[in-house]
């Protein structure tokens, strides 16, 4: 799937294992934009490259087992924004996926690159047969993003993370039936 043109062009594509493995770095610059910030994607800063990088190749682990749905986008300079379903779940929920770790950097924060990504996992979703997605966000602009996508609101959960910084965020959780 691509967007724009020219150098401006947006690519998403989904990960294979190995591939995961080796968008690693990539992947790891983002989660580290998006902690340093202030996003509350489960990590607390300072968040070092290290653990960072310990956490894709966990990522990386999920997809090889065909737990995880692991989608990327990029341009001319690499990594944009990343997107995960995480469709291994329990057997009386064979119908669903949680859609995880929406993360976009900011320098490409404001040019449909969240838009391009969750239709994109929809899509894979759909082939890989979910009909339910669920998914949570401490993130106003994300919140947005989810409503004009066709997202239900479910409700609020106070003070249930940490900003990176410290102090308490509330979630929003969210679901959307697939058709």
């Amino acid at each position: 799937m691509s967007e724009g043109s020219g150098a401006t062009a947006v690519t998403v594509r989904m990960l294979s294992g190995p591939q995961a493995h080796a968008a690693v770095p990539g992947l790891t610059d983002v989660l580290l934009d998006c902690v340093a910030g202030g996003a509350s994607v489960s990590f607390m800063a300072p968040l070092d490259r290290a653990t960072a990088e310990d956490f894709w190749r966990n990522v990386a682990m999920g997809v090889e087992q065909d737990d995880r749905i692991l989608l990327v986008a990029e341009d001319g300079e690499g990594v944009l924004g990343t997107v995960q379903l995480v469709v291994g779940q329990p057997p009386n929920q064979p119908h669903r996926a949680d859609l995880s770790k929406m993360l976009v950097h900011r320098r490409a924060r404001r040019r449909g690159v969240g838009a391009i990504l969750m239709q994109a996992a929809e899509d894979a979703a759909r082939a890989a047969g979910k009909t339910l997605l669920v998914l949570d966000t401490s993130s106003p602009d994300a919140e947005r993003l989810y409503t004009r996508a066709g997202w239900v609101k479910v409700g609020v959960i106070p003070n249930y993370a940490l900003w990176p910084e410290g102090g308490f965020c509330d979630t929003t959780y969210f679901y959307k039936a697939l058709r």
